[in-house]
């Protein structure tokens, strides 16, 4: 019964946040239920205050890099991008679909996933309509590579944020072991969206004058590389890649004198109390089978069969519950082995973009098309998810085999 009452309250928070019934924000369900189960004593006070401080640091970098990604289109960063896009794409659809795929790797290793759906996509589209291309191969790729091109740092994604606290790994060891399997997926997916797409990428549109973009913001730029390169000179002294977060986005505040009130409302408190209440509400769950259930069908061996097996699993989760929960629920699994570990990763980052459920960030993606009348078909989705999941998984851990077996 235990089981069943949480997994219950888990999947209302999840369908809550799936449909956001009147565009309240998912903490409205999480918090309640979070709530539940303490007071049903399915966690207990002592468990949920540790679970608390564990995803602490990892929720208050999340707050921290929406106010720099928010800053830094204040600064026009990604109207910049946009403009080297449209520059390098040349009024060529095919091209243009290329610099789109550099722009949002790029935006989200660098500055998460988070920037490169809400940030870049609306840029993306205007971009599209300025050179007459159709939209919807940028459009998906925007979608796409927010998800499978967030492996490379640790900071580009929530998900590896939590696995990196218990990797063992350093800044740059966990980087230096996730370059290749980055690159393999995005080389996968890129080969995939030319086939897909090759009717959206042969015809042509009428181009539509967009506004102009300006000079290159070079302070912005100097000071996200300068943020970038933070992150991996103090990871050694123990320091937390928030306090580099924060304390970028108050270089890119202070010249423009934004309001204290305009930054606490990007850091968006309410997503942030929604990831510590859905850890709750899951680690009720864990503690009440489902923890004993994964260890049972999750290889323990990280040879290239355990990890394929570890990365299709995370995968299969991530799309049955949200990656975010699926790396709450396989982390106590696999924080044993990197090479497991990594190997998740690979599955809850790129295995999301199989459906709009698997991850929030595609679901925002979603949402923000449907405001730009460039609204997505399910079916699309499913069916080019479809084409570049498997290959992608499969690429990236193969990939991720070899870094290991050169590195060690």
């Amino acid at each position: 019964m235990p089981l069943i009452i949480s997994a219950v309250l888990l999947v209302v928070v999840l369908t809550f946040a799936v449909v956001r019934p009147r565009g309240l924000p998912e903490a409205v369900a999480a918090m309640p239920a979070a709530a539940l189960v303490i007071a049903l004593g399915l966690v207990s006070w002592h468990d949920a205050w540790a679970e608390f401080r564990e995803l602490g640091p990892t929720v208050g970098f999340l707050a921290a890099v929406l106010v720099l990604a928010h800053l830094a289109a204040e600064h026009g960063v990604f109207r910049y991008a946009g403009t080297i896009a449209a520059r390098k794409g040349g009024g060529n659809p095919p091209r243009l679909l290329a610099a789109v795929f550099v722009v949002a790797a790029l935006t989200t290793a660098f500055l998460s996933l988070d920037a490169t759906v809400v940030l870049l996509t609306p840029v993306v589209l205007a971009t599209a309509a300025r050179v007459g291309a159709r939209a919807r191969p940028p459009a998906y790729a925007a979608a796409h590579l927010a998800n499978s091109a967030s492996l490379l740092l640790p900071v580009s994604n929530l998900t590896n944020l939590l696995a990196f606290a218990a990797s063992g790994l350093t800044f740059l060891g966990f980087t230096g072991l996730m370059a290749l399997p980055w690159l393999a997926v995005i080389a996968v997916e890129y080969l995939v969206f030319r086939c897909y797409f090759a009717g959206d990428l042969r015809a042509r549109e009428a181009p539509r004058p967009q506004p102009g973009n300006g000079p290159a913001p070079r302070y912005a730029l100097i000071v996200l590389a300068l943020t970038l390169a933070g992150f991996a000179v103090v990871q050694p002294f123990g320091v937390h890649p928030a306090w580099v977060a924060v304390a970028g986005a108050v270089l890119l505040a202070v010249p423009r004198r934004v309001p204290v009130g305009t930054l606490i409302r990007e850091a968006n408190p309410a997503f942030c109390a929604f990831v510590l209440a859905l850890g709750v509400v899951v680690l009720a769950v864990q503690q009440h089978g489902l923890e004993d259930l994964i260890h049972a069908i999750t290889p323990d061996h990280a040879d290239l069969l355990g990890l394929l097996a570890v990365a299709f699993l995370a995968a299969a989760l991530a799309n049955l519950v949200n990656n975010l929960p699926a790396t709450l629920v396989l982390l106590p699994v696999v924080d044993s082995s990197p090479a497991l570990l990594l190997a998740m990763l690979i599955g809850v980052n790129v295995g999301p973009n199989l459906t709009y459920v698997g991850s929030l960030a595609t679901l925002l993606w979603r949402r923000i098309l449907h405001t730009h009348d460039a609204a997505p078909d399910a079916r699309d989705f499913l069916r080019l998810g479809m084409l570049t999941v498997p290959p992608a998984l499969i690429a990236g851990v193969l990939a991720l085999w070899l870094s290991l077996k050169v590195g060690s």
